[in-house]
């Protein structure tokens, strides 16, 4: 879940067409750095899974409006401030990267397979409820599942290809020259996880995700919450310089999550 977080922090800053980079060399954080939607709907679900054990549509929906109009100016689309701020919000059969985005602490908070990707499926439904969105939200969620109990790259990549239809079979550099902004579930979701199977250490995946020069801050997001997962460490500068941008009560649900799900907060190295 932090990986993810902070795979959102690293990526914000080269967010839209003039801010791209098509390079794994930069500056992971400087004054423009923030945290986006990415975070603050994750952080919504981690406190969704657990103020409520039976994971209710409704009670996603109150807490995900709550955080939302907390951070008006995080980042969000339009018809995802529309539905933030409806009385009556109901899915909208988005097809973009947006449930696929805030899935990580799902990735965590169980223990078997199956219900991790029924608990998924509910998170993307209450917005999110197209079968791209379904789906994505699902594909991170278990690869989330496989890498924390020690699957290898190669079974989450079978795993993913063969249940989620994904084609992984391409590098980061094949597809960074010809790669633009897609915030659809298949133009961007297949893409971060194989720049988490490219990379070598969490760093260099995040690195590689935002070298796309895409929809960096969730490809970074998405990338980061798997390696986090598997790798299980992140350098104790980056871990300290992201907590510098989060609000108390953010790091909070953090912590907090740690203490009442599987969660393993990430080993600081270096």
């Amino acid at each position: 879940m932090l990986g993810s977080i902070i795979g959102d922090i690293i990526g914000s800053k080269h967010e839209g067409y003039y801010n791209r980079i098509k390079s794994t060399d930069f500056e992971l954080f400087d004054k423009s750095s923030k945290f986006t939607d990415d975070t603050v709907l994750t952080i919504a679900v981690a406190d969704w899974l657990m103020r409520d054990p039976k994971h209710q549509y409704a009670t996603l929906v109150k807490i995900m409006q709550t955080y939302g109009r907390m951070y008006p100016s995080a980042g969000f689309s339009h018809a995802t401030k529309a539905w933030l701020n409806s009385d009556e919000p109901q899915p909208y059969g988005s097809f973009t990267n947006g449930a696929a985005m805030r899935v990580s602490p799902i990735g965590w908070a169980f223990d078997n397979l199956e219900e991790t990707l029924e608990v998924a499926r509910r998170s993307a439904e209450v917005s999110h409820d197209s079968e791209q969105g379904i789906t994505a939200a699902q594909a991170v969620s278990a690869a989330i599942f496989m890498a924390r109990h020690h699957a290898s790259k190669a079974e989450i990549k079978t795993f993913v290809e063969e249940q989620f239809h994904y084609d992984l079979n391409h590098t980061i550099e094949e597809i960074r020259p010809h790669y633009d902004f897609d915030c659809s579930c298949e133009g961007s979701v297949p893409e971060a996880i194989m720049a988490f199977m490219d990379g070598e250490d969490y760093e260099s995946v995040i690195r590689l995700a935002v070298s796309l020069g895409g929809d960096s801050d969730t490809l970074a997001c998405i990338a980061g919450g798997i390696a986090e997962a598997y790798y299980g460490s992140i350098p104790k500068e980056i871990i300290k310089n992201a907590m510098h941008h989060l609000p108390s009560h953010f790091r909070k649900v953090i912590t907090d999550f740690a203490m009442a799900t599987e969660y393993q907060m990430p080993k600081c190295i270096y």
